[in-house]
């Protein structure tokens, strides 16, 4: 039985995909975003190792409260990684109709594992980090050909999708890049939802608890005139 890595779970997540969720953080992640809260998931060999069937006992504890409009969404982290454990994971929740999430930078090759496991994924959260590659890459230490290619192979093969970005001042804030965000995300014919997710600093501590410096430490926080000027530039609501 396949086993993984995963930091924590939350039994009934609201903000992480439709309806009520059971969360899955997993543990590890290879991009080095500048604003995470989650620091102490980067490292891939910490978490707590479980089975399948240990996650998947947990979740049914929670099966009726998840199971009319939502489900369960593994997070991170990065989930791709360990994409063999949750391939298996999700067989187990298809057959109970539980609906079925990933939240994922997209950072990666459309390898047949990955599309095996798109296959069996009812919806996508993907967080396109930044439209201006190396941009993206100043925030991250990745250019984002892989994230952008993730999106329109989603699209393509009709997988469901809400695209996040997290709005920071100096950052992605640029009304360009957030004009031509808009644009790409007109030609993928499967996004239901947009989400702009304003940057905030409570992940600060968990840098500093594990002795780093958090690097946007002097980031202000953005305004609500700020917000809202750029979700009238991407059509949100």
């Amino acid at each position: 039985m396949k086993t993984a890595r995963i930091h924590s779970t939350e039994s009934l997540g609201a903000v992480d995909g439709p309806g009520l969720r059971f969360i899955i953080f997993m543990q590890g992640c290879l991009l080095k975003c500048k604003y995470c809260h989650n620091r102490d998931t980067w490292e891939l060999n910490k978490g707590n190792e479980k089975t399948v069937d240990e996650c998947f006992q947990e979740i049914l504890k929670y099966k009726n409260y998840i199971q009319s409009s939502g489900g369960v969404t593994i997070s991170g982290g990065e989930p791709l990684l360990q994409a063999d454990f949750i391939i298996e994971l999700f067989k187990k929740l298809k057959k109970e109709n539980i609906h079925t999430c990933i939240d994922t930078s997209g950072m990666f090759a459309i390898n047949d594992k990955i599309k095996e496991l798109l296959s069996l994924t009812d919806l996508v959260l993907l967080d396109i980090k930044h439209i201006d590659s190396q941009k993206c890459k100043a925030l991250v230490g990745f250019e984002n050909k892989l994230e952008l290619e993730f999106a329109k192979y989603l699209s393509d093969n009709k997988i469901d999708m809400w695209i996040r970005q997290v709005f920071i001042p100096g950052y992605t804030d640029d009304e360009s890049d957030l004009k031509n965000l808009k644009n790409f995300i007109a030609t993928l014919k499967t996004v239901k939802r947009v989400e702009l997710l304003p940057y905030d600093n409570l992940g600060r501590y968990k840098w500093e608890t594990l002795g780093l410096e958090y690097p946007m430490k002097d980031v202000k926080l953005p305004t609500l005139e700020e917000i809202q000027k750029a979700k009238e530039i991407l059509n949100i609501k």
